[in-house]
């Protein structure tokens, strides 16, 4: 398989050091109201608290760090719903390092104004592709090109051994964990957080969340292989695309993951306002999707169990939050 040498446990542990002091770690919070409506132990992994809004500031530094100084010296181009860039943004910004990020007409808003606030002498920002898949084979295309990195947003070992670290933060924290639930777009932080809690204790019930606006991974699962779906607007916009053609997300996913579950638009939207309500704090769609799997009690067999949900990120436009209210 794709990655085997690079893709490792002590990847993931390296990683863990190379990023200490460097990103937030964040905090692991029980939720009594989840725990009442689910009879489960939750705790909430908000990574919706970490530098630039969500978890991929991880994954993209990590990847960074990890480049040659010929690599570095060129610059790097990705493509992105939005939170990658942001990620990638970032750690090129505090390594002093080029970088070129694709975003499509259907990014957030938010994001987008959010990438448009970084030195545009560093960071150069391209709203092209009618979505996500567009925008990605865009990416691809210019890197090959130009002969810079190309550092995708879920297919980089490095990438996902940034995610992984996650899975590390919150075994420390909570040696004790039964079920992970984790939002799945193009894979990357599902296989690095399935990694690092398999090879911990392979007993740990790793589960995958999407919403039927964009099914990618749950439809893979569904038919033994990468498709392609159909993909709607969604407040899931981070989650939103389909996997790059031959890449090996899905065998991974398939090895690391024992499942996954869909959720729908509505209960995305009824989630994202609980979370507001209840903890006086912003998750995006993408992020939400983990506890509307909670909310509407999605999961079965966790009665008794210790669960920890992450929450990928918070970058949502007001204007989307005014209409959810």
């Amino acid at each position: 398989m794709a990655y085997e040498n690079e893709l490792t446990p002590a990847s993931v542990l390296a990683a863990a050091h190379r990023l200490k002091g460097r990103v937030a770690r964040t905090p692991l919070t029980a939720d009594d109201r989840l725990s009442e409506i689910s009879g489960a132990s939750v705790y909430l992994k908000q990574e919706n608290l970490q530098d630039t809004g969500s978890f991929k500031i991880r994954g993209g530094l990590n990847r960074l760090l990890t480049l040659s100084e010929a690599e570095r010296a060129a610059g790097v181009i990705t493509a992105s719903a939005g939170n990658h860039a942001l990620g990638l943004a970032r750690a090129a910004s505090l390594l002093g390092v080029r970088a070129t990020v694709l975003v499509p007409e259907t990014g957030s808003p938010a994001k987008i104004a959010a990438l448009r606030r970084f030195p545009a002498d560093l960071i150069e920002l391209r709203v092209e592709g009618a979505d996500y898949d567009e925008a990605e084979a865009r990416g691809i295309a210019l890197a090959r090109q130009t002969g810079r990195r190309y550092v995708s947003a879920y297919n980089d070992p490095q990438v996902m051994a940034g995610q992984g670290t996650i899975a590390v933060e919150i075994l420390e924290d909570l040696p004790q964990v039964d079920v992970l639930l984790v939002p799945v777009g193009g894979g990357g932080i599902l296989v690095g957080i399935g990694l690092w809690a398999k090879t911990v204790n392979p007993a740990i019930r790793v589960i995958g969340v999407q919403s039927t606006a964009s099914p990618q991974m749950h439809a893979a699962f569904e038919a033994g292989e990468l498709v392609t779906v159909p993909v709607l607007d969604s407040l899931a916009d981070g989650l939103a695309g389909n996997i790059e053609p031959g890449s090996p997300m899905y065998d991974l996913a398939r090895r690391y993951a024992d499942e996954m579950i869909l959720v729908e638009e509505a209960e995305i939207a009824q989630a994202m306002v609980w979370y507001l309500e209840h903890h006086h704090l912003i998750v995006e769609g993408s992020g939400a999707v983990v506890l509307a799997v909670l909310l509407n009690q999605h999961i079965s067999g966790i009665e008794g169990k210790t669960v920890a949900a992450v929450l990928t990120g918070r970058n949502v436009a007001l204007e989307r939050l005014r209409a959810l209210l």
